[in-house]
């Protein structure tokens, strides 16, 4: 994925902000924090998670799968990967 190395900025903004909220979830359940503010911590991860999946998904296709210099062979074994990785992610 080189073209995720062009313009990782966004995306090591996102990570930080993800570990940040997960750091902070770490302290609400160290700490005696109330039930609705620990399930809109992880609510808040789960938003990030999904947004970094996102941007990084519809990079992969325009770059890898939708590429008009790819053999048809070569698509075929790019979607399979990814419906595998999908089928992962959404389980």
């Amino acid at each position: 994925m080189s073209h995720l190395l062009r313009n990782n900025k966004p995306l090591l903004s996102r990570v930080r902000r993800i570990k940040g909220q997960a750091e902070a979830l770490e302290r609400a359940l160290e700490g005696d924090a109330d039930c609705s503010a620990v399930l809109q911590q992880i609510a808040a991860i789960r938003g990030a998670v999904n947004g970094l999946m996102a941007g990084v998904l519809e990079d992969h296709i325009r770059e890898h799968i939708g590429a008009a210099d790819i053999s048809a062979e070569a698509r075929n074994a790019e979607i399979d990967q990814l419906v595998g990785i999908l089928r992962s992610y959404l389980k």
